[in-house]
C-alpha cells in the first residue's frame, strides 16, 4: 500500500505519524500552518476553513471550502488542499508574498480586527471567488448613486453582490469582533480571477483521482476501498465499522465526545455512490454526493429540495454533508427527511448480497434506528416522478440560517381546479423519528383548497406526532408551529394566485 499523503499548498506531505482520528485541522497546525484555527470543533464557526480540489460541476475541478476540524486527515489521502497560507503568491527574491485578491480586499476594507477568524473567511471567500458560474450583474440603478466599486450591493440585493458574489458562501463563518459589514464589502468588491491565476488555471485540470487507503496506527484503521463491492465486503467482515462520507456528524462525535472507532470506512469517493440520474419516472441521487453538488446539478429541477438546501446548515457543511449521511444517522431533527418524506422518496440499501429498495416512510423504526441491517449502507435516494407542483419547506429555528430545527415541515400538494387531489406532508422534530402527517393528508385530500378546509386541517396537523419539551422549544410551541405552517402555505399559495 502506498504511503498516505496529502498535497498541501502544492507540496506532498505524508499523513504519518497522525492517528486515523486526527483531524485535518490538527494535521495542518502540527505542520506549522497555523492560519487554520479551531473555534468550535463542530463545524459552526468556519475558522478552520480550507480549500479542497473536488470534481467540478461546470469545470473539471472546483475549489470547495470545507471544515478542516471535522474531516479526518486520512480522508484527504491523495487529495489536494490549499490553506490560507497557500493563497498568496511568491513575490520574488527578497520581496514579501503578493496577497491574493480576497486577502487584499479584506485588508484594505478593514475586514479583520483580532484576525482569528480571518483565514477561514478568506478561504470560504476564495471558494466563491473561484466559483465558475459567478459573474458580475449589469448595473441597474446608476441613477440612485450606488457605487459598485465600493462593494455596495444596492444594484442587486443584500445577499448577492454586483460581482455575483453569493454572501451565503460565508454563512458558515463567524466573526466575533470585526462586524460583518466590512467583510461583506470585501466580498462584494473582489473581481474575477485573471488568466494567470494559478488556482484559476488549476480548475481546468482534473482533480486528484480517488485512491485506495488503508491507514493503520495505534490500533485503529481508516479504510477507503476502490469499489462499492470491496467496501460492502469490508462491512460484512467488520459490521462494527463506522461508515463516513463528509464526516460532518462523526467529526463532532470525535471532537466533542472523544469517540473513537477501531475501523472507519470512507465511502465519499465511491463512484457508485456519486451518480445523479434523471429518468422518466424517477430521480436517483447517489448517497455520497454532497448537498452542494446535488443542489448545483439539479439546478432547481426538484423545487422542494431547492427550498431545503439554503436552510440546511451552512455552505461549508453542505460542501461535505450527504443525503446518505443525513439519513444514516437517523436523527429526528435532520433537515432532509421531512422533504424526502413529502416527495415519497425511497432509499436503496446495498450489502454484499445485493440491493433492496425501502420507502423512506418505512425506513425509520425508532430514535436513531432504522431497518438498515449490519453490513448495509445507503447507496442512493430515489424520488418518483412526476413531482407535485405545490411545495414548501418550512424550518422553524432560533436562527434563520445555520441552526438546528425545532420543527421542520415539508409539503407536496397536487391542487387541481381548486381541490386538493393529493397531499404529502413530512415532519421533523415532533416525534422520535421523522414522520408523515397521515391524518392531515387525509383531511386535505378531496377537499377544496379554501380557508375552512385549511383551518380544519391545521387543527389536525397540530395534533400530529408526539412533540416534547427541550431547550429548543416546548411541546406546545412545536404543535402550534405545525398548524401555523399549513396556514402559512395557504397564505403563500393564495397570494401567488392573486398576484
Amino acid at each position: 500500500m502506498v504511503e498516505a499523503r496529502i498535497t498541501v499548498n502544492g507540496k506532498e506531505t505524508p499523513i504519518s505519524p497522525a492517528s486515523p482520528h486526527t483531524t485535518a485541522l490538527d494535521f495542518l497546525r502540527e505542520r506549522g500552518l497555523t492560519g487554520t484555527k479551531e473555534g468550535c470543533a463542530e463545524g459552526e464557526c468556519g475558522a478552520c476553513s480550507v480549500l479542497v480540489a473536488r470534481p467540478g460541476v461546470n469545470r473539471p475541478t472546483d475549489w470547495v471550502a470545507v471544515n478542516a476540524c471535522l474531516v479526518p486527515a486520512a480522508a484527504l489521502d491523495g487529495q489536494e488542499i490549499v490553506t490560507s497560507e497557500g493563497l498568496a503568491t511568491d513575490g520574488g527574491p527578497g520581496k514579501p508574498p503578493t496577497l491574493h485578491p480576497v486577502q487584499e480586499e479584506m485588508a484594505v476594507r478593514g475586514g479583520s480586527q483580532c484576525g482569528y477568524c480571518t483565514p477561514g473567511f478568506v478561504c470560504s471567500m476564495a471558494a466563491e471567488y473561484y466559483r465558475p458560474d459567478r459573474c458580475a450583474h449589469a448595473e441597474s440603478d446608476s441613477a440612485s448613486g450606488s457605487d459598485s466599486a465600493s462593494g455596495s450591493a444596492d444594484s442587486t440585493d443584500s445577499e448577492h453582490g454586483p460581482n455575483g458574489f453569493d454572501l451565503h458562501a460565508l454563512s458558515g463563518n463567524l466573526c466575533r469582533c470585526t462586524g460583518y459589514r466590512p467583510i461583506r464589502d470585501a466580498a462584494f468588491a473582489v473581481g474575477a480571477p485573471t488568466a494567470e491565476d494559478p488556482l484559476a488555471q488549476r480548475r481546468e485540470q482534473s482533480p486528484p483521482a480517488p485512491v485506495a487507503t488503508e491507514y493503520t496506527r495505534d490500533g485503529s484503521v481508516f479504510l477507503r476501498k476502490s469499489t462499492l463491492a470491496e467496501t460492502l465486503q469490508v462491512l460484512r467482515e467488520r459490521p462494527d465499522a463506522v461508515v463516513v462520507a463528509g464526516s460532518t456528524d462523526w467529526g463532532v462525535e470525535v471532537n466533542i465526545r472523544s469517540r473513537r472507532a477501531d475501523c472507519v470506512v470512507a465511502v465519499d469517493r465511491l463512484s457508485e455512490l456519486r451518480e445523479l440520474c434523471v429518468e422518466s419516472d424517477s430521480v436517483e441521487i447517489g448517497a455520497a454526493l454532497t448537498l452542494t453538488e446535488i443542489e448545483r446539478r439539479l439546478d432547481g429541477d426538484v423545487p422542494l429540495l431547492a427550498e431545503l438546501f439554503p436552510q440546511f446548515a451552512s455552505r461549508l457543511i453542505r460542501n461535505s454533508a450527504t443525503l446518505g449521511g443525513n439519513l444514516g444517522t437517523g436523527s429526528p431533527i435532520g433537515d432532509s427527511p421531512p422533504a424526502l418524506l413529502a416527495l415519497e422518496a425511497s432509499v436503496v440499501l446495498a450489502d454484499a448480497d445485493g440491493e433492496r429498495e425501502v420507502p423512506l416512510a418505512e425506513y425509520f423504526t425508532g430514535y436513531r434506528q432504522s431497518v438498515r441491517r449490519p453490513g448495509e449502507l445507503i447507496r442512493a435516494v430515489r424520488i418518483p416522478l412526476p413531482l407535485s407542483p405545490t411545495v414548501a419547506f418550512h424550518k422553524i429555528a432560533k436562527r434563520r440560517f445555520d441552526d438546528i430545527s425545532s420543527v421542520a415541515v415539508a409539503f407536496a400538494l397536487d391542487i387541481e381546479d381548486g381541490t386538493v387531489r393529493r397531499a404529502r406532508i413530512g415532519l421533523g422534530g415532533v416525534a422520535a423519528t421523522p414522520v408523515r402527517a397521515l391524518a392531515t393528508e387525509a383531511a386535505l385530500e378531496g377537499e377544496p383548497w379554501v380557508t375552512e378546509t385549511v383551518a380544519a386541517a391545521a387543527a389536525v396537523l397540530r395534533a400530529e406526532g408526539t412533540p416534547m419539551n427541550d431547550h429548543r422549544a416546548s411541546a406546545d410551541y412545536r404543535s402550534a408551529m405545525l398548524g401555523q405552517s399549513l396556514l402559512k402555505l395557504y397564505a403563500q399559495t393564495t397570494e401567488a394566485v392573486s398576484s
